[in-house]
């Protein structure tokens, strides 16, 4: 199956109202299957607040958020290896993420998180494929 950009566009836009003021939480460790499989060995790192409108309309088959809350004192030091989003009640997980300091959805300031520190997100862009 292969879609069309219109159809990428609302798929991706559907993202949005659930993650309205969601948690962007940056974890250490192995990366789930899928953001329904549950933590296992994940240390928290940081917990970052997504905006009240959490994203922009999608175009051309990509989502960009809109600026997204600092985490002013990080949870735990550790090794930064996927950022999970939940929704603004801290418990419907609904993506998990790729994040690193270039190249990734989730773009931070550092994967070398340091209990207390600032942690900042720069970008995050989701990218709706086309199919095969």
């Amino acid at each position: 199956m292969r879609t069309s950009v219109a159809r990428r566009n609302a798929m991706l836009d559907t993202l949005t109202s659930s993650s309205n003021s969601g948690l962007l939480r940056i974890y250490s460790g192995t990366r789930p299957t899928d953001a329904d499989t549950a933590l296992s060995g994940n240390t928290l790192l940081a917990e970052l607040t997504m905006g009240s409108t959490s994203f922009g309309s999608a175009s051309g088959g990509v989502l960009t958020a809109n600026a997204i809350t600092s985490d002013s004192s990080a949870d735990a030091t550790g090794t930064a290896s996927f950022a999970r989003l939940f929704q603004s009640n801290g418990t419907t997980a609904i993506a998990d993420f790729s994040l690193g300091t270039s190249g990734t959805e989730v773009i931070i300031n550092t994967v070398s998180i340091v209990a207390a520190a600032v942690v900042s997100c720069s970008a995050m862009t989701i990218t709706a494929p086309v199919g095969t």
